[in-house]
């Protein structure tokens, strides 16, 4: 039986910043088999994201096995973000200081 799908503590946040800078967000963390967290699309591009705490020791935030597996077998692009303005970059949007 599998487990209940969990996500990381800044994902909400990192959605919202995505979406508030016109970005469309498909969460994906439930599909499980190691899948990157979130489908993005942005100016006509689509990014695979996959999101990490990094408030979190770096050793708590490794890839699991099931991840690494997948992101070895992915002939295409995907990323591991930490922060809202890691997911921004990754898009191409530099942050404005308030």
């Amino acid at each position: 039986m599998r487990r209940a799908a969990r996500i990381d503590a800044n994902q909400p946040e990192i959605v919202d910043t995505l979406r508030r800078h016109g970005a469309t967000v498909q969460p994906l963390h439930t599909v499980g088999g190691g899948c990157p967290d979130l489908l993005v699309g942005y100016r006509g591009k689509n990014f695979l994201l996959e999101v990490k705490d990094g408030l979190k020791c770096p050793s708590d935030r490794k890839l699991t096995p099931a991840q690494t597996a997948w992101h070895e077998a992915w002939a295409g692009e995907a990323v591991v973000v930490l922060s809202a303005g890691d997911a921004l970059r990754v898009l191409g949007i530099e942050e404005v200081a308030a």
